[in-house]
């Protein structure tokens, strides 16, 4: 199979997913090429403005709803309260999509999460401790930014005042 053919059929396997992620391996073994094939197809996809996410679950085609609004919240906390801080933005109705840090030499560091629930906050969580990795949010003294995305503003608005209500809003 050329690449443009097994590019096209790698969005349809993202697409028939419905937005729950699969592993480069998993589509590897469905188009019959190697994992690092697909991460060369996931490049070239993305090149040419595929909004293809890597979580730590796998790949997913991220399409934004109509009718969806995001906002971007810049929090600080400590490692301890990772876990309540997001599930406070997902028990109010928020998909965090993204932890960006800027940082003073290497400049804006983004990385995509995409969790909308408690399990994702909790498989999250337990791949920091297991894999004892340093949050992103330790390279700026505990201060990050969330984009998050919700059906309307009124839920944005909710999880802004759970957040300052935590103290975690700067």
């Amino acid at each position: 199979m050329e690449g443009p053919e097994r590019r096209e059929k790698l969005i349809a396997i993202l697409e028939d997913r419905k937005g729950k992620s699969i592993s480069g391996s998993e589509i590897a073994r469905e188009l019959g090429v190697s994992r690092q094939i697909i991460v060369q197809d996931i490049a070239l996809l993305r090149a040419a403005n595929k909004n293809i996410v890597s979580t730590t679950k796998g790949y997913l085609l991220h399409r934004q709803e109509t009718g969806i609004v995001s906002r971007c919240f810049l929090v600080r906390h400590s490692t301890e309260q990772i876990e309540d801080e997001l599930c406070t933005i997902v028990d109010h109705g928020g998909k965090i999509l993204d932890v960006i840090v800027r940082h003073d030499i290497y400049g804006e560091i983004r990385t995509d999460l995409i969790i909308s629930n408690r399990e994702d906050v909790y498989a999250f969580v337990k791949r920091v401790n297991e894999n004892q990795t340093v949050p992103l949010k330790e390279l700026t003294d505990g201060t990050h930014l969330h984009t998050v995305e919700a059906s309307n503003e009124y839920i944005l608005d909710s999880i802004e005042e759970a957040l300052r209500a935590k103290d975690y809003l700067v």
